[in-house]
């Protein structure tokens, strides 16, 4: 597996610190490393309430890179509670789409840390509607 993974599997997992913050809001169940074009790690945590305000970790990750200037991934991974990897949802994918809407077939997406597979974003959400 290529080091980048494994540095980004390490910083999710030291960001995840799964924690009840109030009576209605809870953080830290899943957390997420984004790899922007750039070469820098940017991570997140998700961010559940009791209504729909909260926030899963990759677009907590991806808000992140946005605020520090940057706008290109390459590469995303999300850690969830059990410590395994899994694909983003839906709203994650969306975003990653409005995001990079000419590229972002190309975003690659660690599906299985323990047997490292691997998918693009392209394959994972193919024919998106901005297609």
């Amino acid at each position: 597996m290529k080091q980048i993974w494994n540095e980004m599997y390490q910083m999710a997992k030291s960001v995840q610190n799964e924690r009840k913050i109030s009576d209605y809001v809870e953080a830290g169940g899943v957390a997420a490393a984004i790899l922007s074009s750039s070469g820098k790690i940017y991570t997140g945590v998700c961010v559940d309430t009791c209504s729909a305000l909260g926030i899963c970790a990759e677009r907590n990750a991806i808000f992140n890179m946005i605020t520090n200037g940057e706008q290109e991934i390459t590469k995303v991974l999300a850690v969830m509670p059990d410590g395994k990897t899994g694909a983003p949802c839906g709203a994650c994918r969306e975003l990653m789409v409005q995001l990079m809407p000419g590229s972002y077939q190309s975003i690659e997406i660690l599906l299985d840390y323990e047997t490292e597979k691997v998918i693009t974003l392209g394959e994972l959400t193919p024919e998106w509607w901005i297609s």
